[in-house]
């Protein structure tokens, strides 16, 4: 983040463009270990506990609508997370929210940075609740062990997590990378492993007539689930800077790269998974199981009697939630960081770097234990409130800035800005329907 609370020197981001055109000229123009690492950090942020609830909640449409999404998903992820990482590299210097305020003005920047953290942080809380329930179930009914009280074991799983964020945000990038080899592995492996039990009955559903009405309701509210699953925006901002800081005057095309390879492996991977398990059951089972409210290993396991699934799945939830927790931690403590400098500019003092991430990480910890402790029921609601500000900030904001930012009218006048702003409407209009009584 650069501010007045931390020297040029200290912020690589914030050095003259005459810098960043030198390194230009050395950096290399192949493939690198750099780029291989952001793009496991990028699938590691986006492929979380959610793609575990994905084939339910896509499947139970129908056959159709499925397939639709499918078609759309690469679309609909890539081109939306390029725009937000090209409005972030508009900026001169910083973050998306000292970007924001340079672009729109310093009321517009607290207000985005204050949704940003909004958007971000409920998500975090929720992550924490979930990693708490599900290694004291995993120990409870696999391992048979008694669970130390929820209090002791939230805080050593927040205190653990921890202890990869102070290393810094290349250790993150690095830790989710590595963990995202297990993740991927184990999907692969289990929608494998489904084969044998593949049968006709959600086939047959392609030849049942479905109304047409009732077709484009069912993918209208089923875009937002596919946004989410693959939503990996709390991170972009992060990519963007150390791509400028990496590349220079390269990091637009460079990013855009990275990003395509990610997006790529995020959909062949997870919808293969999708695929395998919709056609290992019957559009009546995907109605049992997003009845049951229960991920898709959980039901598999109980389907089929398999032990190894019964075991796996809360394995594969632990990784997957950790992933998505050390992702979502670099977008919640950038906003709650932008907060803060930001109510400290406008009032004319500063805070030291080393300061705001002693503030930054101890407001984590203990907001993050507080949460995973008393687990409250209100979180699901926090989240869903939080997609609309996603969506906006996802989908709507990069493409109004086209319009208005001078920099990035190059970007102007091309097909897929129309689709980035249907999709980010229709997604939020599918938001707000689900929401509103």
């Amino acid at each position: 983040m650069t501010d007045a609370r931390t020297p040029a020197a200290e912020n690589p981001a914030a050095q003259p463009a005459s810098t960043a055109t030198t390194r230009d000229t050395t950096t290399r123009k192949g493939w690198s270990k750099h780029d291989t690492t952001w793009m496991l950090g990028l699938y590691g942020t986006a492929i979380g506990a959610g793609t575990l609830f994905l084939p339910i909640n896509a499947g139970v449409g129908g056959f159709w609508p499925l397939i639709v999404l499918a078609l759309l998903a690469f679309p609909m992820t890539f081109f939306a997370h390029r725009g937000l990482t090209r409005f972030v590299l508009s900026g001169r210097s910083g973050d998306i929210t000292e970007v924001v305020e340079e672009h729109f003005g310093v009321g517009a920047g607290k207000l985005i940075t204050l949704l940003y953290f909004f958007a971000i942080f409920p998500i975090l809380l929720m992550y924490s609740v979930a990693l708490t329930n599900t290694l004291t179930n995993f120990l409870e009914h696999q391992l048979h062990i008694a669970p130390p009280p929820r209090a002791v074991l939230s805080l050593a799983l927040i205190l653990g997590l921890m202890a990869i964020v102070r290393c810094g945000q290349g250790v993150i990038v690095k830790a989710m990378s590595v963990l995202v080899y297990p993740f991927v592995a184990a999907l692969l492996l289990l929608a494998l492993s489904l084969i044998p039990n593949w049968n006709g009955a959600f086939l047959a559903s392609a030849s049942e007539s479905m109304p047409l009405s009732l077709f484009f309701k069912t993918l209208w509210l089923a875009i937002p689930v596919m946004v989410f699953s693959f939503n990996h925006s709390p991170i972009i901002s992060a990519f963007a800077v150390d791509q400028k800081r990496q590349y220079g005057a390269q990091a637009e095309p460079r990013s855009s790269a990275i990003l395509a390879m990610s997006h790529a492996m995020m959909v062949l991977t997870v919808m293969f998974f999708c695929f395998s398990c919709v056609l290992a059951l019957s559009p009546a089972d995907l109605v049992a199981a997003k009845a049951q409210n229960i991920s898709i290993l959980s039901y598999l396991a109980n389907h089929f009697q398999t032990p190894v699934i019964a075991y796996a799945a809360p394995l594969i939830a632990l990784v997957a939630i950790t992933k998505s927790f050390l992702g979502h931690y670099l977008g919640a403590s950038e906003g709650f960081q932008g907060l803060i400098v930001k109510s400290l500019r406008s009032r004319g003092r500063v805070i030291s770097a080393s300061w705001l991430e002693r503030l930054t990480a101890l407001f984590m910890i203990v907001t993050c234990w507080a949460v995973a402790t008393l687990n409250p029921s209100i979180l699901r609601l926090i989240e869903t409130m939080g997609g609309p500000v996603i969506a906006c900030l996802l989908f709507l904001m990069p493409m109004y800035a086209i319009r208005r930012v001078p920099s990035l009218r190059q970007y102007s006048g091309r097909l897929s800005n129309v689709f980035v702003v249907l999709i980010g409407l229709i997604a939020l209009s599918a938001i707000i329907y689900s929401v509103v009584p």
